[in-house]
């Protein structure tokens, strides 16, 4: 008789339509933030999320200068990354970073400003429409989105807009990692009279055209911001180009 209720209840379960089942519960935010569920629903549209150990944020614990904090973002350990989506919860700017690792692992080093104390997280989506999300918590006096650029009285800035110097490692345990520093204020428009002038997209390739890496930047990445990627095993000249949301553009090509 048993055997028979075990049965007549798998039955039943197998022909439950998707609507009637019940939900796996969400696992709890492992940083628990008050404002996960609105980023889940502003930042990531509701779309499904696992949180993943193998997307790794690493920043400082205790940031001194929230204008200037650097973050790495790892997601190299999981397969099939289209898409990283960078953001921090406490932000008035959420969105800090996209990129596309079309060429390249999915690695990238950056440096962010930071309004007050906050998550900092990235989203990596897979072709399953998963994101998969890690991150860490960064504490810092905060201030960062809201202060103006360092060179804002500079006239010296708008000579040197947009000029980038670039260095290929292609030997020793830095063997194919690429550092890229451009001039430019990035303002996030939340000081008063400065309007919003921040890079918007970069494009990395290698010497035969093929895209390595895709950027979309937003306003919460530092004053002359500097990347940090590699790009696993190729070798040769890497070019990159971009533009701000002024249509500035620059296209550079760095040597090895």
């Amino acid at each position: 008789m048993r055997y028979l209720l075990t049965v007549a209840a798998i039955t039943l379960v197998t022909l439950l339509s998707p609507a009637t089942a019940a939900p796996l519960p969400e696992a709890a935010d492992p940083l628990d933030s008050a404002r996960w569920a609105d980023m889940h629903k502003m930042v990531l549209d509701g779309a499904p999320v696992v949180f993943d150990h193998r997307v790794i944020v690493t920043a400082p614990v205790t940031a001194e200068n929230p204008m200037q904090v650097p973050v790495t973002v790892d997601a190299t350990a999981l397969p099939g990354v289209q898409e990283v989506l960078v953001f921090a919860d406490f932000n008035p700017i959420l969105q800090i970073l996209r990129f596309y690792p079309e060429g390249a692992p999915a690695y990238l080093g950056f440096r962010v400003k930071l309004q007050q104390s906050s998550p900092v997280r990235a989203a990596a989506k897979t072709a399953d429409g998963v994101w998969h999300v890690g991150g860490t918590l960064v504490n810092t006096v905060g201030g960062g989105c809201t202060a103006p650029s360092a060179n804002a009285g500079s006239k010296e800035w708008q000579q040197r807009l947009n000029e980038v110097a670039g260095r290929q490692w292609s030997e020793g345990p830095q063997l194919g990692r690429v550092r890229m520093r451009i001039v430019h204020p990035m303002d996030t428009g939340l000081v008063a009279g400065t309007p919003a002038f921040y890079l918007e997209e970069i494009n990395f390739t290698d010497a035969a055209g093929k895209r390595l890496m895709r950027l979309q930047t937003y306003e919460p990445v530092s004053e002359n911001p500097v990347f940090t990627l590699t790009r696993g095993s190729g070798t040769g000249p890497l070019d990159a180009s971009g533009r701000d949301n002024n249509g500035n553009a620059f296209n550079v090509r760095i040597a090895p």
